[in-house]
């Protein structure tokens, strides 16, 4: 996810009754281009598939649109689905990305790569929730609260963004926005293809995604790879909460960047006084300060002009992903997904928790969102990872992620036992394969390429 405790009832969640068998896909040579020039599903094909809304009353359709990197006649070895994160991110672009990074691997050749933009995205069949201002969507992470009194004026305008969401024109879409749905819909496309499994790669959420989908269909998995692994309850209250965790173990990076630099940026001439610089400026610029740097440490490329924004010499950007949409979806799925705490004084005690804990951003972690006041109740209970299955999964992990820090991914590899493996890389920043490291992008060629599933869990150094 970007931009972006009780104890939960965890049941076993079933695959969907039988619905009417996905009819067959037509590709063309036309796919949506996102209105940016070039484009960047140029090369691919689309095709769409209609899937139920409700699985369980499947009458009702909407439209899933998907791409395709077809592998050349006579290499093909299966099909490999991709997902980017969020929720809420599109996934077109995706084989033609892989193509782009990794296309002299041999990997691209081996598969049929599809992309897909999932429920209530882009060019599938969207949700809104009429969100008009960054801050209405950027709710889902709470602002630093510096006290109860900022959790209470939070909660005012976290119910405004669920009311909103509540009464939006796609509202009737809005329930059946979860992972457990999305994952239902990933066999009606696996069955649209003919295909009697598939592979799978998942960066962020979509590592979630897919450990639901290996839970839910473990039958009908190939080769699986998480990468940059949320934790096993996905993004909930306690998935949330751990961003400040990540911004922990990531946060030194930068710092001993900056300092190394101090010539260029002067924010410190050692790591500590970076991190002093830090709390200077958070104290003059305010919640938005940390969000802005949260964000730049997902990736060292990202660093300068962190440090410049720093500096005062450039401002944070605003992103493709930062639209209603986005937004909308990635609310949807959260709280649909989960049973959040309703009562404020449990996020009032949270945030003074975070705030001894994680002082850097634990407030803003912990603070409410608009979950706690979601007009949509729970359809099902929350999709339970792990379970029988083959060993086919495997999970790759940066040491030092902001976002999905490595205790989600221990706690997912624990949930899926001996069906598992993890290998972690010395390194900070968000997402593993197609990184400038070799043993993560070997790690998984050497799986999804050549069916090298790891003997046991491993570590390695980054760039080795």
């Amino acid at each position: 996810m970007r931009k972006t405790l009780i104890a939960l009832a965890f049941l076993p969640l079933l695959a969907a009754p039988p619905a009417d068998a996905a009819p067959p896909l037509h590709w063309t040579a036309t796919c949506p281009d996102y209105g940016r020039s070039p484009s960047p599903t140029a090369g691919l094909e689309c095709a769409t598939l209609r899937v139920p809304l409700d699985y369980a009353h499947p009458d009702r359709t909407i439209e899933l649109t998907l791409s395709r990197h077809a592998a050349p006649a006579g290499k093909k070895r299966g099909v490999l689905l991709m997902n980017p994160g969020g929720p809420g991110s599109p996934g077109l672009a995706m084989p033609a990305q892989l193509v782009q990074r990794v296309g002299g691997s041999g990997l691209p050749d081996a598969y049929d790569v599809i992309g897909f933009d999932p429920r209530g995205t882009g060019y599938s069949t969207p949700v809104t929730c009429d969100l008009t201002t960054s801050e209405e969507r950027s709710a889902v992470l709470g602002p630093y609260a510096d006290g109860p009194r900022d959790v209470v004026a939070t909660a005012v305008k976290a119910r405004a963004v669920a009311e909103k969401c509540g009464r939006a024109s796609t509202k009737d879409l809005l329930p059946h926005m979860t992972t457990a749905n999305t994952a239902r819909d990933l066999d009606r496309i696996r069955e649209a293809l003919g295909e009697r499994k598939i592979s799978y790669y998942g960066l962020s959420y979509g590592s979630y995604l897919g450990a639901a989908y290996a839970s839910m269909f473990p039958g009908r998995t190939d080769r699986i790879v998480l990468d940059s692994v949320s934790g096993p309850r996905g993004l909930d209250v306690v998935g949330t909460q751990r961003f400040a965790e990540g911004f922990d173990d990531r946060f030194p990076d930068f710092a001993a960047w900056a300092a190394g630099r101090d010539d260029v940026y002067h924010l410190g001439r050692t790591p500590a006084e970076v991190t002093a610089k830090f709390s200077e400026l958070a104290a003059v610029r305010g919640p938005a300060f940390r969000a802005d740097t949260w964000n730049g440490l997902y990736d060292d490329a990202s660093f300068p002009v962190l440090a410049r924004e720093w500096a005062g010499t450039a401002r944070a950007a605003a992103g493709p992903l930062d639209g209603d949409n986005h937004a909308a979806l990635q609310l949807q799925v959260i709280c649909n997904d989960s049973d959040w705490p309703r009562d404020l004084g449990f996020y009032q005690r949270a945030v003074a928790e975070q705030r001894r804990r994680h002082p850097m951003f634990g407030p803003a972690a912990a603070n409410v969102n608009p979950c706690a006041f979601w007009p949509a109740g729970r359809a099902e209970p929350p999709v339970r990872i792990g379970g029988p299955g083959p060993a086919n999964v495997l999970l790759v992990q940066n040491l030092r992620d902001p976002a999905t820090p490595l205790s989600g991914a221990r706690e997912t590899r624990a949930a899926f036992g001996a069906r598992a493996r993890l290998v972690t890389v010395d390194a900070g920043g968000h997402g593993v394969f197609t990184r400038e490291n070799a043993c993560g992008n070997e790690a998984v060629l050497g799986y999804l390429r050549d069916g090298v599933f790891p003997a046991a869990d491993r570590s390695c150094q980054s760039g080795r």
